[in-house]
């Protein structure tokens, strides 16, 4: 019972330590049950690279945020629910050895650890406690069909749009489209999709996206009307649309 008490007493003590270090920006992170698992140093990679971020792996969550002085003050926290995860293990890559995927609804990204070992107790230990948090919660074991984001391909790995082949320079800016990842340029870039899963405002989708959400929508529509078809039933009002076309900017917050 006092050995108990004074692990209760410590996690709190280190919880609120991880929380702290995320300074006023900081989400609370205790809570009746979360347990702190481990932390560590990983390299996720970036839109312009690999960058060294700090992990903490809870009991039921997964914590990350960019470090500004290592064990001191960290920015940009980023927290996901455990049950979201899903993992992927990985070749060696040339700038990313002992990597892996982390796929989760909103955002999707590469991370690598410094030892082929400490990746494997990273991984090891979150499906173990993923999966006791999936058993606790009464939710579906296999979650390989869920509505992942996707990865988005660094700046680095091209120089051309992906989808016009048009050379980036200046004036011809990278960006990067939501619902498949690919780099390409504004002029292919113009339209906004709305994606639950990702934003609750519309995000930037490219051209052959929106070939792709409209030929989806058509066929939702079908289904739809021979399933509630009616004799002598009138028109179908049309729907509002599920993208806009614009110029501007984005209005998220660009991926670190």
């Amino acid at each position: 019972m006092a050995e108990q008490q004074t692990f209760s007493i410590q996690n709190r003590e280190r919880i609120q330590a991880v929380e702290s270090t995320f300074g006023r920006t900081r989400k609370m992170l205790l809570k009746l049950g979360r347990i702190l698992v481990g932390e560590g140093c990983l390299l996720k990679l970036c839109r312009r690279g690999p960058k060294p971020k700090v992990f903490f792996l809870f009991n039921d969550i997964l914590v990350y945020g960019s470090i500004m002085v290592a064990g001191r003050w960290n920015n940009k926290q980023k927290i996901i629910p455990l049950e979201d995860v899903q993992l992927e293990n990985l070749e060696d890559g040339m700038a990313m050895p002992n990597q892996w995927l982390i796929r989760t609804p909103r955002k999707s990204f590469y991370v690598s650890a410094a030892s082929p070992e400490e990746k494997n107790v990273w991984m090891g230990h979150i499906e173990q406690y993923k999966s006791l948090l999936v058993q606790a919660k009464g939710l579906p074991t296999d979650n390989a069909a869920g509505n992942f984001a996707a990865t988005w391909i660094p700046d680095m790995a091209s120089a051309i749009c992906m989808r016009c082949s048009k050379r980036f320079n200046v004036a011809n800016r990278r960006h990067h489209c939501r619902r498949c990842g690919y780099i390409v340029c504004r002029a292919c870039s113009k339209s906004r999709a709305l994606m639950p899963n990702i934003s609750s405002r519309p995000v930037r989708i490219c051209r052959s996206c929106v070939s792709s959400v409209h030929e989806g929508k058509e066929q939702g529509n079908k289904r739809a009307k021979g399933k509630h078809w009616k004799k002598n039933s009138v028109e179908d009002t049309p729907a509002l649309p599920e993208f806009e076309t614009s110029s501007d900017e984005d209005s998220n917050v660009v991926d670190e």
